[in-house]
């Protein structure tokens, strides 16, 4: 247990003191391992390499790159158009654009940098910065719950869940939470009274945006529908986006160029290459906590606080939250997903709906301080005080903690969709 002990304190204290994540879980198994006279370093290469050597991984960097060969492709552009062309003109439409374009986006590639272009549109209008880049870090949350999510791939290969059942489940989970946004949005728009954009709503300039998006459009029905009809796996399906976003930028769109290939591929490298040393340190970490039992101590303790599922659901939630708040999401999921999915299963809780309500707590993590990624990106295209931006967020972050309760407390929201597909039956 002491060398258990030198696992948990080193990992924990090099979060503290803001060391990158990948280099806190390595650091922290080498001096356990150096403590135990059960392994040597070679045991730790090897574990990165066989956790990083998996088919169903490889989707993770094609979706990445998918997505940045999207976005310079013009796809973005296009679908953010088509958006504003059907609730723009309303007030407050913009922020119902830049929550739409969030949900668009995120089901081409789980980003949603597309959305920066609708920034500029809001403050034109009126509405003030800080609400429009607070609202523009949330919104970035239902490009990790919209399927395609690399979340979801993450927890997949964690837990052996089936990936495409969750790429159904997500929707629920992110439709919601989209809603919620939205309506938070409306809101404050009413109370300031921000408009529109100042343009007609015409059914012809629908029908043109729609027509010129559908390039876009067709992304999810042919990544989704060939998943769902058996056509292809999730990691063929991310290639398959690879090669429609190369022919649609190139041929279609004709805005992908050389140099912008180019830079797709070293964005793509640089952020994979950061995923894949998180992903095999993780699971080394996650081996070495299984090996001291960790786990299963957790589960006893916490089956001796209450037999009640609502409260331990509600117990699970906060600690994630909390997690989220110095975690990034990917090594959150490869070390957490195997300790807690386990104790959820104990309490009746199906492992898709557990995945779900994981990866939405994971995605509220990008919005909350000190590590929130979100608010970082928000902070720095806006040149916005953090702690200014921190208190402009705090509404959505209360509606995604909604969407989180009733994501957790009301099973069909995740699970419809798979049932509806035979998933349980």
């Amino acid at each position: 247990m002491n060398a258990g002990l030198i696992l948990i304190g080193t990992f924990f204290i090099l979060l503290v003191l803001n060391v990158p994540i990948a280099w806190s879980i390595g650091m922290s198994v080498t001096l356990y391992m150096l403590s135990s006279s059960s392994f040597n370093l070679s045991y730790l290469a090897q574990t990165m390499f066989t956790a990083c050597d998996s088919f169903t991984l490889m989707a993770i960097p094609l979706f990445i790159l998918a997505g940045a060969l999207m976005e310079g492709g013009g796809l973005s552009k296009r679908l953010i158009d088509f958006a504003d062309s059907m609730v723009g003109h309303r007030q407050g439409g913009l922020a119902i654009v830049t929550v739409l374009a969030c949900m668009f986006f995120g089901a081409i590639s789980g980003s949603a940098a597309a959305t920066v272009a609708t920034i500029g549109a809001m403050i034109k209008q009126g509405y003030s910065k800080g609400f429009s880049y607070a609202l523009i870090a949330a919104a970035g949350v239902l490009g990790v719950l919209i399927p395609p999510s690399i979340p979801f791939v993450t927890y997949g290969v964690a837990t052996n869940a089936s990936i495409a059942t969750m790429f159904m489940g997500g929707f629920g989970p992110g439709i919601l939470c989209g809603v919620l946004l939205i309506a938070v949005s409306q809101f404050i728009c009413r109370k300031n009274g921000w408009q529109g954009n100042g343009r007609q709503f015409t059914w012809k300039r629908v029908g043109q945006t729609f027509v010129s998006a559908i390039g876009a459009l067709l992304v999810p029905v042919i990544i989704l529908g060939g998943i769902y009809g058996s056509i292809f796996t999730p990691t063929e399906a991310a290639a398959v986006a690879v090669v429609y976003a190369l022919v649609v930028g190139f041929l279609i769109y004709r805005e992908l160029t050389l140099k912008k290939l180019l830079a797709s591929l070293s964005t793509s490298a640089v952020t994979t290459s950061t995923i894949m040393v998180i992903v095999g340190t993780a699971t080394a970490l996650a081996r070495m906590l299984t090996l001291e039992k960790i786990p299963m101590e957790l589960a006893n303790w916490i089956g001796g606080l209450t037999d009640s599922r609502i409260l331990v659901l509600l117990a699970m939630n906060v600690f994630l939250l909390l997690v989220g708040c110095v975690m990034d999401g990917t090594p959150a999921i490869l070390i957490l997903a195997p300790i807690l999915q386990p104790i959820a299963a104990d309490y009746g809780v199906d492992i898709i709906h557990f995945g779900l309500m994981m990866c939405l707590n994971v995605a509220i993590g990008f919005c909350t301080p000190p590590v929130g990624l979100n608010l970082f990106v928000a902070s720095s295209l806006g040149n916005i005080q953090f702690m200014s931006l921190c208190k402009r967020i705090v509404p959505f972050l209360l509606a995604l903690v909604v969407g989180l309760l009733l994501v957790t407390y009301i099973p069909v929201i995740s699970l419809g969709i798979p049932w509806l597909f035979g998933y349980g039956a």
